[in-house]
């Protein structure tokens, strides 16, 4: 092969890997308004529950599997956000903000917050909200962002599960219009706060007359809301029984949040 040939291969071949790198989402979960800790085996004080790298139950292993699957990358956030910190990220995740039993020094969502997060989704950021039952979740400051998009997270419990073993108390049918769930037809959640909605905001999922998953369109940007953590480990590992498929709505979900990407 001649220099000119073996340059323009090069030059090809960069071509092509700054292309594939530059349509790489970028996955950003919020290690500040959720921010426990606990001892691991060394006595050290660790950050968990939710988070990316946790491969037991409480962990967000799999889901953030199912973003590198569907071409992202995952990263996480520990400081608050800012504008310089989300102009870094495609998608952002906030899941169960701290309440002081959760945490000794809660970080609070407040109306700087508020803005910066609408003002980065006005200009085509997509937002995930996971709250949980009232009893879980710090709500008062969460529905101060959730609501800059016509969404406010209920103070209620649905979906109970008494006993773990019994999944079907759990039970969702999915439909097959569903807008963000394309292949799971049946999927777990419990003990969930239920949504109320405004506009923009719009349903997603309901049980009965109860909003449970909510989506908004704010300037160029989206924001989907959840009321509870549900596709974290213990619930997507195969230890529900196989007609569950919350496996199947961990790649549903991350897959539409990147095809929400202005561009995409």
């Amino acid at each position: 092969m001649n220099k000119t040939y073996n340059g323009f291969l090069f030059i090809l071949l960069l071509t092509v890997s700054c292309t594939c790198y530059a349509q790489q989402k970028r996955v950003l979960l919020d290690s500040w308004f959720n921010d426990e800790h606990m001892k691991d085996a060394s006595g050290k004080m660790i950050s968990y529950h939710y988070k990316w790298e946790e491969k037991d139950n409480n962990g967000f292993s799999i889901f953030g599997d199912a973003f590198k699957s569907n071409g992202a990358v995952i990263n996480t956030l520990y400081e608050a956000p800012s504008p310089t910190n989300l102009s870094k990220a495609d998608i952002y995740i906030i899941v169960d903000p701290d309440t002081k039993k959760e945490s000794p020094d809660p970080k609070y969502i407040f109306p700087h917050d508020v803005k910066v997060i609408a003002d980065w989704v006005k200009h085509g950021g997509v937002l995930l909200l996971m709250a949980n039952d009232s009893a879980n979740v710090e709500l008062k400051h969460f529905n101060t962002l959730s609501e800059k998009f016509g969404i406010h997270f209920n103070d209620d419990l649905r979906n109970h599960v008494k006993d773990d073993r019994h999944f079907r108390e759990g039970a969702f049918t999915i439909n097959g219009d569903n807008p963000v769930l394309k292949t799971a037809k049946k999927i777990f959640m419990k003990d969930i706060c239920s949504l109320t909605l405004h506009s923009p905001a719009y349903a997603a999922l309901k049980d009965g007359d109860a909003v449970i998953i909510a989506i908004a369109h704010y300037g160029k940007g989206t924001v989907i809301a959840v009321g509870d953590p549900w596709l974290y480990n213990e619930y997507t590992n195969g230890r529900l029984t196989s007609d569950f498929e919350n496996d199947k709505a961990a790649n549903d979900l991350a897959g539409w949040l990147i095809r929400q990407v202005p561009g995409k």
